[in-house]
């Protein structure tokens, strides 16, 4: 298993957090920030500040409450386990679950994008959900999980292809 996934799990169970869907803003509160929301160009997704004792996570409300969600999610991670950066800038292009092509590369996107996945759609519940689900595509089994998650549908096909239920969508 994956840091950010081990990270993820730890904080679903220090936190008691069982109830879909999980609510990272609970989680970023109890890390110690404050979550701040705030209109911003389309390529900011949120930022991570660190400053004399206080840490805000900001959040671009112009964008989809499911893209929002697993931004804040995706934040945490990075607050959870990149103590050392004091300020994150994320962009859509930084972690990329809107575009399936361009994964990645960066070792600490790629933390935080798991510490999001497993935060949002925890392994054993997905793979409990899928396996329970009534679908005869990988398509459909993204729509249909994606609202009970409460992921955008790429951030859902990303979850699937990781965890390998389905192989593409």
């Amino acid at each position: 298993m994956a840091r950010g996934e081990a990270e993820a799990r730890s904080l679903l169970a220090e936190y008691g957090l069982n109830d879909l869907p999980i609510d990272p803003e609970q989680v970023a509160v109890r890390l110690g920030a404050s979550v701040l929301r705030h209109p911003g160009p389309t390529e900011l997704t949120g930022m991570l500040l660190r400053r004399d004792g206080q840490t805000v996570i900001g959040l671009n409300d112009t964008l989809p409450p499911a893209r929002q969600r697993f931004a804040l999610a995706h934040l945490v991670g990075h607050l959870h386990l990149h103590r050392q950066r004091d300020l994150l800038l994320d962009t859509v292009e930084r972690h990329a679950l809107g575009n399936l092509a361009s994964l990645p590369t960066d070792r600490e996107e790629t933390e935080a994008n798991r510490v999001a996945l497993e935060l949002l759609a925890p392994e054993a519940t997905v793979r409990r959900a899928a396996g329970e689900a009534d679908f005869r595509t990988a398509a459909q089994l993204v729509d249909l999980l994606a609202p009970r998650f409460d992921l955008t549908a790429p951030a859902m096909a990303a979850r699937l292809m990781g965890l390998g239920i389905i192989l593409d969508v």
